[in-house]
């Protein structure tokens, strides 16, 4: 009985011992593969599951906010055992990647915030009128992951002889510009918009939406006769032939032609009693609205007309010959 009874006791104690033991295995320390961390320190929580209580003592010193690098697992082994940390599973892992978790601020933002400054120190009615370019070593901004501000111009400088400017950008909340704020450089200019062709245009031909680009150009380039807005443009014809890529001024442009000389019209002629109609050869070629000479074929006798409609023009009582001209039709 004795004997049965310490069987049970040392079965019951494997029991208990067992389950403890696994949990003991299962809470081990592990290395971690990759690690990101969003402070400027590498704690042992961050690279070590199952840290336990020292999980928030610094080890390493983290990237700059958007960097990464790679810690030596030897280096690793060391900085634990400073901590008391003698026992763990490496995974057989070699090194340990750490990133530093940010919020990536665009060349496009921080263009944006950079013409706004310009055209309030300059005096410049619209700031989408001018053209951020930075130069080539500048990229994006790095900041805390937690900043939503938008970025902000805390100076601006521009060399109106070379376009260059010099501007400083800070982002409320942010702890890392504050410590070391960032200058930005590149070149401002101001620009217009412009309509230009996208294609080879002959005299007299109709200009369709298709055929123009809006694009923007330094103001400095730009004629004050310049069209910037296509519904001036569409619909109307060239008033000489155009290239590529040109430049469109109102002097360029005429109505289209919609009457041609020889072309066969009908003469409306127009008094305050009566309106007649008859045949005539157009002598001229014109647009809607303008007057061209047309000839009567029955009296062999012109006279001025205004073009209303494709191969229609029309004689009002105030012209200078409708009278006798209407006298001649009958």
């Amino acid at each position: 009985m004795k004997r049965i009874a310490l069987f049970a006791l040392a079965h019951i104690a494997l029991v208990a011992i067992f389950p403890l033991a696994a949990r003991a295995q299962s809470a081990a320390p592990t290395l971690k593969a990759e690690a990101v961390v969003s402070g400027d320190l590498v704690r042992i929580g961050d690279i070590l599951e199952n840290a336990g209580a020292k999980a928030n003592l610094p080890v390493f010193k983290s990237p700059e906010l958007g960097g990464h690098g790679t810690i030596q697992v030897h280096r690793v082994m060391e900085a634990l055992r400073a901590h008391g940390i003698l026992i763990l599973d490496t995974r057989n892992l070699t090194e340990v990647l750490v990133s530093r978790a940010s919020r990536s601020v665009t060349l496009s933002d921080l263009g944006r915030a950079v013409a706004e400054a310009a055209a309030k120190r300059y005096e410049i009615a619209n700031a989408s009128d001018l053209s951020v370019t930075f130069d080539r070593h500048m990229s994006a901004l790095q900041v805390e992951p937690d900043i939503a501000d938008a970025p902000r111009v805390v100076s601006i400088a521009v060399d109106q002889r070379n376009n260059r400017f010099e501007a400083v950008i800070d982002i409320p909340g942010s702890i890392t510009l504050r410590r070391a704020p960032v200058r930005f450089t590149g070149t401002l200019v101001e620009t217009a918009e412009v309509v230009t062709l996208a294609r080879p245009i002959q005299r007299g031909e109709p200009i369709r939406e298709s055929d123009i680009v809006v694009e923007r150009l330094p103001r400095a380039d730009v004629v004050s006769e310049a069209i910037s807005k296509p519904e001036f443009v569409v619909n109307m014809a060239a008033r000489r032939a155009l290239r590529t890529g040109q430049t469109l001024r109102a002097a360029d442009l005429m109505k289209p032609q919609i009457v041609s000389r020889d072309d066969a019209v009908t003469i409306v002629f127009k008094t305050r009693a009566v309106t007649l109609t008859l045949r005539g050869k157009a002598m001229g070629n014109g647009a809607e609205g303008e007057t061209i000479t047309v000839l009567n074929p029955q009296s062999k006798r012109q006279v001025q007309a205004t073009i209303t409609a494709p191969g229609v023009v029309t004689v009002t009582e105030a012209g200078p010959v409708t009278t006798a001209s209407v006298n001649e039709s009958r």
